[in-house]
């Protein structure tokens, strides 16, 4: 059950919640040119939703959809991004799984304010909640079924689950990247920070649905020897245009592979590229 329940949050980031912990040192981890340290939002806009259908050999076993709004946050206008996953059908009589993810982020550097984690996975619980302090760099999180608060002290540009994902999303520069080249960020996902790391592996066009779509390929660091196949398990690709938004992902298992597809998707900024619609 532990694949499932780690599937169904990576499709909350679409990054790698099922990334290779690495602890974070020094004050800031994403020494490489793939980032970029821009002030403006350019990737993403209110109103943008999108559904992604994660599927077993022929079986869909899950769905995950994901919706942004422009709010108001304890006075602070913000985005707020709900993000749910479910798994659906045969999969759900023999495993159920119902997580609520929500994270609420400033607007132009895109830094988390607050984020909630409630998951139902079979019988594993947990329903927790982050506040975040950038005056003294620390975050309060509130476990609400175990009711305890721990402070948590972190390196700065910490992300959360999900707002990894928008972060990225406006934040990777490819003008100048190389094949092979590496990025990582500070990411929170249960008590500690870690230091998500992914490859950028070149560009490929994928036949999709909706077409052909020119993508970009990365590939997150995993821990290959417990569910993946050894030489990289995992791939991710992301529209090679100037919204980015997540088109596919596969999961090469020691035992089959599972495929992650974008299922339907609206209030994009820009407008989707693809090369040929059949």
């Amino acid at each position: 059950m532990y694949l499932i329940q780690n599937l169904i949050c990576f499709l909350m980031i679409l990054f790698g919640a099922m990334a290779y912990p690495q602890p974070t040192t020094g004050d800031n981890i994403q020494s490489n040119s793939i980032l970029s340290d821009r002030k403006v939002n350019d990737a993403f806009q209110d109103g943008e939703w999108f559904r992604l259908r994660m599927r077993y050999g022929i079986l869909n076993t899950s769905y995950a959809t994901v919706m942004l709004r422009e709010t108001t946050f304890r006075d602070q206008a913000v985005y707020h991004v709900a993000a749910t996953g479910k798994t659906t059908g045969f999969a759900r009589w023999f495993f159920k799984v119902d997580d609520y993810f929500d994270s609420y982020f400033e607007k132009d550097v895109i830094r988390p304010i607050h984020f909630v984690r409630n998951i139902s996975e079979g019988n594993y619980r947990r329903h927790v909640e982050i506040d975040f302090d950038y005056s003294t760099q620390t975050g309060l999180m509130h476990d609400l079924l175990k009711e305890t608060k721990t402070e948590i002290t972190y390196a700065p540009n910490l992300q959360d689950l999900v707002s990894t994902y928008y972060y990225l999303r406006n934040h990777l520069d490819l003008d100048e990247i190389q094949v092979g080249e590496t990025a990582s960020v500070n990411l929170i996902y249960d008590k500690e920070p870690f230091a998500f790391r992914f490859r950028f592996l070149g560009y490929e066009n994928l036949k999709t649905k909706f077409g052909i779509v020119p993508c970009i390929k990365f590939r997150p660091y995993v821990d290959e020897g417990r569910i993946f196949r050894e030489n990289g398990g995992l791939s991710l690709w992301v529209s090679n245009d100037k919204n980015r938004i997540p088109i596919r992902v596969v999961a090469d298992l020691r035992v089959g592979s599972i495929d992650v597809d974008l299922e339907s998707f609206g209030g994009l900024k820009h407008p989707f590229k693809i090369i040929v619609n059949e």
